[in-house]
């Protein structure tokens, strides 16, 4: 417990910081319009100019220094001090995202998409056909990026069904849809807690120290829990379904699993290792092809099951590309074409951008499949969860566009056999995305 009271006091210091620095009415890390979040909306004027920004920067930044300085005390000290009790990192847990249950949410406005589409879903308009542009002047709508008004979402059913009912919860107030929401992200986060101790006894590895690496993780206190993403809840149910089928029941992970892809499509690579793994380590490739479509008939099974019983159907399927409408040069298929798009016009190839983006992000995934079927073949020598959240991070860096939450698909995957280069990995993904 001594251990502990100073990384969890600092810690709450530096997570209020960031909550504080997110005040001012000119603070460029929330979005600052009326019904946003219950304070902080701008006056009238010129917002930019307002006496408090400056030292609401300094608050965040200095607060993100601090609490990155913090997590890597804490991960420093477990190395070396084992069998520290995981309740205990609970309590830490708890203290340190408590400051974001205030907060409006950060970095990002993808929770107000969500609410818009929980909106169209209580209204039975299906959000992969739609955007939330059809709701017209709802008071959800004004908060969407415009990028995503009328783009229909890649979402699984799962996910749409919650949305829906927490919006009718929420007796249609934007601001409680928003509390909600992030209280499911909460949840999300409580089933990694729950897991990720259980997957790492389960490997013979310290379940404090990849509770420290994973759920205190920087990216996923800041992100999942003060952006409120829904990566949250998939990697909840995901890292269930791994521990679940590491303890002897397959069928059970594997529905877990087919549930977290029924929130986002990634998490289905948990279906394929435990299908690879289901019966055993050290068999030929033909050996492995029952258990693996057996599990992905299971999967389908769940599923199906779901879409059909949402009435939403598959069609969510078809809309997988949609986070590629982002174009930022920080995914880096897309800043490669971007750039060669930009040298060309400056030696006269009249190539267009769309084309050469098509090109680099196509190359991107199927480099991307090369390595996730290398280190699945070798994931035997290699470690199943080691190969998984390899494979994880390499779909994110070569896909079509990288957000910092995404990077938690493999760290947090990766973070119960987090030794040697891997722990380095996530330590430094884990700082820089949290800055990006």
């Amino acid at each position: 417990s001594r251990l502990l009271v100073r990384p969890a006091v600092l810690g709450f210091i530096a997570v209020t910081a960031i909550t504080l620095g997110a005040v001012p009415q000119g603070s460029p890390f929330v979005l600052k319009l009326s019904g946003a979040w219950f304070y902080g909306v701008p006056g009238v004027g010129d917002t930019t100019k307002h006496p408090l920004n400056f030292l609401g920067l300094i608050a965040m930044y200095g607060g993100l220094v601090l609490f990155m300085r913090v997590w890597y005390g804490l991960i420093r000290t477990l190395s070396q001090v084992k069998g520290v009790p995981v309740r205990k990192l609970v309590m830490v847990l708890a203290l340190w995202i408590a400051p974001l249950l205030l907060a409006p949410p950060l970095f990002s406005r993808d929770i107000y998409s969500y609410a818009a589409q929980g909106e169209m879903m209580s209204h039975h308009i299906s959000p992969y056909h739609y955007g939330p542009g059809v709701l017209g002047a709802a008071p959800s709508v004004t908060l969407v990026d415009h990028l995503w008004l009328n783009t229909p979402v890649p979402y699984g059913p799962l996910f749409m069904e919650t949305d829906g009912l927490l919006t009718s919860a929420s007796g249609h107030n934007e601001l409680v849809d928003l509390a909600l929401l992030r209280l499911l992200a909460v949840v999300g986060v409580g089933l990694m807690a729950l897991s990720i101790p259980s997957l790492a006894r389960s490997l013979g590895r310290d379940p404090s120290y990849a509770f420290t690496m994973a759920v205190l993780n920087p990216v996923t206190i800041l992100h999942l829990v003060g952006g409120a993403h829904n990566d949250a809840l998939m990697l909840g149910l995901l890292m269930a379904g791994l521990a679940v089928a590491r303890r002897g029941r397959p069928v059970a992970g594997i529905a877990l699993c087919a549930l977290a892809a029924a929130v986002k499509v990634p998490a289905a690579l948990g279906v394929l290792y435990i299908g690879w793994n289901w019966m055993g380590t050290g068999l030929p490739v033909r050996a492995r092809i029952r258990p693996v479509v057996t599990a992905g008939l299971i999967a389908t099974a769940v599923m199906g099951a779901l879409s059909v019983g949402t009435g939403l159907g598959w069609s969510w399927v078809l809309n997988l590309s949609t986070p590629g409408t982002v174009r930022s040069w920080v995914a880096p298929a897309t800043g490669a074409g971007i750039l060669l798009t930009d040298i060309a016009h400056l030696v006269g190839i009249g190539v267009s951008l769309h084309t050469t983006l098509s090109m680099t992000r196509g190359l991107g995934v199927l480099v991307a499949i090369g390595a996730g079927v290398w280190l699945l073949l070798r994931s035997d020598r290699i470690g199943a969860l080691r190969a998984m959240g390899l494979t994880m991070l390499i779909i994110v860096a070569l896909g079509p566009v990288v957000q910092p939450w995404y990077l938690t698909w493999g760290l947090v995957v990766l973070a119960p056999v987090a030794t040697g280069k891997v722990r380095t990995l996530i330590i430094g993904s884990s700082i820089v995305a949290a800055f990006i």
